[in-house]
């Protein structure tokens, strides 16, 4: 045999509980290959001996082409492997998984049920229309685990022992379903029962006949679901979309919606093949879609876009199949700015007697994850929110992030910590802004560092003093005696892309956002930063102007138009004081003129929210970020807008006061739009931050960019930068796997405090 390749192949990536072990087995078979596949903490791992260096090659190819759906790959190597241990090989086999569970950073996250079940759905006996169908390629994952190793008894399936029919297609290696922990059917898996006017309904074909007449009839109902309830009603149904509204304590915020599939759709968004790739695929995001027609309009009042997605359990498929409408309003189960509900006690304390029905089931869902959200933006698939269908999914650091735990920002927060060279990054938490939210928050770290068997050496949060993660990890730091590294915001921005894409050197960061505590003791969120992983220097940022009432400013809009106007010495529209009176404004300027209560802000969000308001688009905001949202929306149409002319911004201040003065010209004559002025208020501070770029460019001699902060979600702003930079054969660089806004804040941090501890902390 000496003429024969013995090798060991290791796989990194998500490629343990997703059948790789069984595909690995699976090929050798095909390829009359012998040896062994085991799980191991980092991935998987291949002893085999080979023919030839073409067949080793054929069977590299096999992997990397044909894996499992639910499974990626971050990295294949091969190495020599003793003779002597070769020679052992006389078959191909699944070994028993090596290493601790303590060692284990491998959790799938919940996968979309495939076309493959919902076919055994027509033809298994034992699961005709069974509504938790699933296997190795799909079904849930991460919010049904308790415990590693991800065994059956360490998940909330463990109530459910399997019949004789579900043992052996989960003992059998060649079966799609072998080792799928969530294994089930009629006769020994989950079920659904509701109560409905005293009546207890447990068979699933009366369920779903009782479910869809309430809908039919424009009822909301509540239904629980991988992670979490949804309320849930007809999405063409006026009265019902606004009863919902009330339920949810919500004015404005749109919902998302749910078709059947791609081609239910077409009538009411457009979806380009990136977008449509995205909605079909098996983790199932919301993607925010261009509207074409409109279904109800409470549904997403003044928006251009539509949030979408695509069924993935099989009782949302049942639905649509019998109900007339195209599409289901399929919203989170909560209460506004509350988590989504988990557990029956929850649903009934928050909906009970708000809904026609609550439809329960009963398998437990340990960890509560929400619908992932995404946009695309010039073919890039950018998250926005990361959780279901994505979270826990592990990202693979170019450095060690071992012990490290950051606790993220205040809004759309996350945390992540790292073991070895692996972060391993929460479901999205939300705003910590309540007692529930941070008690979910709390309870997640807490069940994530038992887990992963997580021991943290050193903790990293955000600068601001105030932030509720900030105070938690002081009270981490003080109870274990931690050391704990305050991560600026700005700099945790830039370095979270900078992560994503393997950046080492110095780059030239623009990071736009609403709110971050500055060095100064400001709010910043308008800046421009040399920075790598480990320092940032800060060199120049949009002016400083104040921020009546602090937080209040931006709930209501028309305060920063206010402050915008009177520090530049400029009158007030018309309009502008009618609508909002001349007393309130008057108040507003004395708080400015004796600085009460007002902070001074370098943010971009709040000049957003200032120029939204002077024309009119938003003077009060229900919900965050809506004035820059519209501000955007009443943009797109006029994509030919040009920019105003302006002098090239000198020095650290770049103040936007030439660009509003222009607007306010161009409105006091009506010779155009509110949306047109809209596009060239976008296209003017595009030209505006390029040309600041290019100029500290020049200065610094940093070649690449990097964008991130909340109002790069702005795909209009994002769009018109990635041209001008492109032109100019700038390497420009945007988050898309690590949210751009404050859900990647916590990857930022870990990052930070890795390069921290390497070069303080040696060992």
């Amino acid at each position: 045999m000496n003429h024969l390749l013995p090798k060991i192949i290791r796989i990194r990536g998500l490629v343990q509980g997703v059948g790789f072990r069984p595909f690995i087995y699976r090929i050798a078979l095909e390829e009359g290959i012998k040896g062994e596949v085991e799980n191991h903490p980092d991935g998987v791992t291949v002893r085999a001996v080979f023919a030839s260096e073409e067949a080793l090659n054929r069977f590299l190819f096999r992997i990397r082409n044909e894996h499992p759906p639910v499974a990626s790959i971050h990295s294949i190597e091969h190495l020599p492997l003793s003779t002597s241990t070769s020679h052992a090989y006389d078959a191909f086999t699944i070994a028993p998984s090596q290493g601790e569970a303590n060692e284990v950073t491998q959790v799938a996250p919940d996968i979309a049920v495939c076309p493959e079940c919902m076919n055994d759905r027509m033809t298994q006996p034992h699961r005709l229309h069974y509504p938790f169908i699933n296997c190795m390629h799909c079904g849930p994952r991460f919010s049904i685990l308790r415990d590693l190793p991800y065994d059956r008894s360490q998940t909330t399936m463990q109530p459910f022992r399997m019949c004789s029919r579900c043992r052996e297609e989960y003992e059998q290696v060649t079966n799609r379903r072998f080792h799928a922990q969530p294994i089930a059917c009629h006769h020994c898996g989950p079920s659904y029962y509701a109560v409905y006017r005293e009546i207890n309904y447990t068979d699933y074909r009366d369920l779903l006949l009782l479910t869809s007449r309430l809908l039919r009839r424009g009822e909301v109902i509540a239904a629980k679901g991988i992670g979490g309830y949804h309320l849930v009603c007809d999405a063409r149904n006026e009265q019902a979309v606004e009863r919902l509204r009330s339920i949810k304590a919500r004015d404005t915020k749109p919902f998302a919606v749910m078709f059947r599939n791609l081609d239910a759709l077409k009538d009411y968004a457009v979806a380009n093949e990136t977008e449509a790739s995205c909605l079909a695929s098996r983790r199932r995001p919301i993607v925010l879609l261009e509207q074409r027609r409109p279904l109800a309009r409470a549904l997403n009042p003044g928006m251009r876009t539509l949030g979408v997605m695509l069924p993935y359990m099989p009782i949302h498929f049942d639905w649509l199949d019998r109900l007339d409408t195209p599409a289901l309003v399929m919203t989170s189960g909560n209460r506004n700015d509350c988590p989504i509900a988990r557990t029956e006690a929850e649903a009934v304390e928050q909906f009970g007697g708000e809904v026609a029905l609550i439809l329960h089931h009963t398998r437990e869902i340990y960890n509560r994850v929400d619908d992932s959200v995404l946009h695309v933006c010039g073919h890039l698939p950018r998250l926005i929110r990361r959780s279901r269908g994505y979270a826990p999914e592990p990202f693979f650091a170019d450095a060690s992030v071992d012990g490290l735990l950051a606790f993220g920002a205040e809004q759309a927060n996350t945390f992540a910590l790292g073991k070895g060279e692996t972060i391993l990054q929460s479901q999205h938490i939300g705003d910590l802004k309540n007692w529930e939210t941070f008690r979910f928050y709390a309870e997640s770290l807490e069940r994530f560092g038992r887990l992963f068997r997580f021991q943290p050496r050193r903790l990293a949060c955000d600068l601001h003093p105030d932030y509720l993660s900030s105070r938690e990890a002081e009270r981490w730091a003080s109870a274990y005696a931690l050391p704990l590294l305050r991560v600026q915001h700005h700099h945790a921005h830039a370095v979270a892309c900078m992560a994503e894409y393997g950046l080492h050197r110095p780059v030239l960061a623009i990071v736009m956002d609403g709110t971050g505590w500055g060095d100064d003791g400001h709010i910043w969120g308008g800046e421009f930063l040399l920075c790598d992983r480990q320092r940032y220097r800060r060199l120049a940022h949009l002016e400083y102007l104040p921020m009546p009432g602090g937080d209040k400013a931006s709930v209501e809009p028309w305060r920063m138009a206010v402050a915008c106007l009177y520090a530049w010495n400029l009158p007030l529209p018309d309009d502008f004081t009618s609508r909002i009176g001349k007393e309130r404004i008057a108040a507003i300027e004395r708080m400015i003129a004796g600085r009460l209560c007002t902070p001074l802000t370098s943010s971009a969000g709040r000049m957003f929210d200032a120029v939204a308001s002077l024309l009119g688009l938003c003077d009060v905001s229900t919900h965050q970020a809506q004035a820059p949202v519209l501000l955007e929306h009443a943009a797109a149409g006029f994509a030919s807008a040009l920019p105003y002319p302006m002098e090239e911004a000198e020095g650290e201040a770049v103040s936007l006061r030439p660009v509003v003065e222009a607007l306010l010209r161009d409105k006091r004559e009506g010779r155009l739009p509110v949306g047109h002025l809209a596009a060239r208020f976008h296209a003017t501070l595009a030209k505006i931050l390029a040309e600041k770029t290019r100029q500290l460019m020049l200065q610094t001699g940093a070649s690449e960019v990097v964008l991130s902060g909340g109002c790069f979600q702005n795909k209009l702003l994002a769009a018109l930068l990635a041209e001008i930079f492109a032109r100019q054969a700038i390497p420009l660089y945007i988050p898309s796997r690590i949210p751009c806004n404050d859900g990647g804040i916590s990857v930022g941090q870990l990052i930070v405090a890795s390069q921290t501890v390497t070069t303080r902390l040696p060992g």
